[in-house]
């Protein structure tokens, strides 16, 4: 292609197949699809085989799990309740989640359970938003009492997947029996808001978590392979999830396509980490985003909204404690999350620390996906494998994805 500009080039996308299918020839990812949409111009990649050994090779239409690429999507459904005046930022959830009513929080995150003091205001549909609410998982204090008392009480870790696996009322009265890490609003902390805004959309709208977000944001976009589990006549679509031994490096199945976690509807359906999609549905939804709201001409979500979501929320102390907390598991999450804050949902850049510019917004998932948008270049790029990060091999080649990408654009 020409320079126009604003395109990418020809050289540049032959680069970026090359470094993608050198990580398919070093047998460490069996396959991968990749997705660069820039303006009108969509440019898909695939490469490798849905097995380790073999077999049926991966499609345009191949179906992943979304793992924490999840959360961008999923919090959509808060933000159309938020336009339609049924909920607002900073109105407690008491109301609708009476079980995280009246909190304890603990005097030192790491301290025993019941040495706590009273919360000094309740929690928010802001702070949930933000990820702020004062709960999270924190994998770098695994043998803290609270994270013990996660797995212990099968908040998370039943049937030994760490996604809810009880229906939303019994999680959520679970999750109400432990105290809180920290005040409302005090720490930015991972995972646990987002599961607890699918049960909150349930409780307001009276409907299934999953039927409201398939109705208001999957169906007007077009999503048709997007949910919370891949049905019977698309399972063949789906392929196994590895977990490669972080010592040998050999291909454990992590999770079967068939008969596996994702071939059933789940009892809970997790805002933070459930969904199956495709690359196509995926670049619809973050399309939408850069659209301001807009898909066609159907308004999805009001470009107010899309702003919120889409920049930093968080305080000068929040993000000091998501870099932290980045910069302390760099070595594990292989660099993600640390050169920004968080909007809702997602990680938004704030500075520049690696090839993408600032405003950069979107999330990367532990089974081996990444999806981001970029305003400044009007710019939806994904990869998404059947790798999980139990090994660096899915993140570097994420990693080297973005890079490849960056490059390709004619400036």
């Amino acid at each position: 292609m020409a320079n126009s500009g604003n395109g990418l080039s020809a050289a540049g996308l032959r680069r970026l197949r090359e470094v993608l299918e050198a990580h398919v020839e070093s047998k460490r990812i069996p396959g991968l699809v990749a997705l660069v949409g820039l303006g009108e111009e969509t440019h898909v990649e695939t490469i490798g085989t849905m097995r380790h050994d073999g077999g049926a090779p991966m499609l345009r239409d191949t179906i992943f799990r979304m793992a924490s690429t999840t959360k961008p999507v999923a919090v959509a459904a808060t933000m159309v309740l938020l336009d339609e005046c049924r909920l607002r930022l900073d109105d407690p959830v008491d109301e609708w989640l009476p079980e995280l009513a009246g909190r304890q929080v603990l005097r030192r995150p790491d301290g025993p359970l019941d040495d706590t003091v009273a919360a000094r205001r309740p929690i928010t549909v802001r702070d949930l938003l933000t990820s702020t609410c004062g709960l999270g998982l924190d994998m770098t204090a695994a043998d803290s009492p609270m994270m013990a008392a996660y797995f212990a009480r099968k908040i998370y870790g039943e049937n030994g997947w760490l996604l809810p696996a009880v229906e939303p009322d019994e999680w959520i009265r679970r999750l109400g029996t432990l105290p809180l890490m920290h005040q409302p609003g005090e720490r930015w902390m991972y995972n646990v808001s987002d599961d607890v805004l699918g049960v909150l959309v349930a409780r307001v709208t009276g409907r299934p978590f999953e039927a409201f977000l398939r109705e208001r944001i999957f169906e007007p976009l077009g999503m048709k392979d997007t949910g919370f589990h891949v049905p019977a006549d698309k399972i063949h679509r789906l392929p196994p999830l590895y977990a490669p031994d972080p010592r040998t490096g050999e291909f454990t199945v992590g999770d079967p396509a068939e008969g596996g976690h994702h071939s059933r509807p789940p009892a809970f359906a997790s805002a933070g980490g459930g969904l199956d999609s495709t690359v196509d549905d995926y670049h619809a939804y973050f399309r939408m985003l850069l659209n301001g709201g807009t898909h066609g001409t159907d308004r999805i979500l009001s470009r107010q909204a899309v702003e919120l979501m889409t920049t930093n929320r968080l305080t000068a102390e929040q993000t000091a404690s998501l870099q932290s907390w980045a910069r302390s598991v760099v070595h594990l999450s292989h660099g993600q999350g640390q050169t920004g804050g968080w909007g809702f949902g997602m990680t938004v850049r704030t500075y520049r620390g690696d090839y993408a510019p600032v405003g950069q917004f979107g999330w990367d998932g532990g089974a081996g996906t990444t999806t981001y948008a970029d305003p400044k270049n009007g710019l939806v790029g994904m990869l998404l494998t059947q790798t999980g990060m139990s090994t660096p091999d899915s993140a570097h080649a994420m990693q080297d994805f973005w890079t490849t990408l960056y490059q390709a654009i004619d400036d």
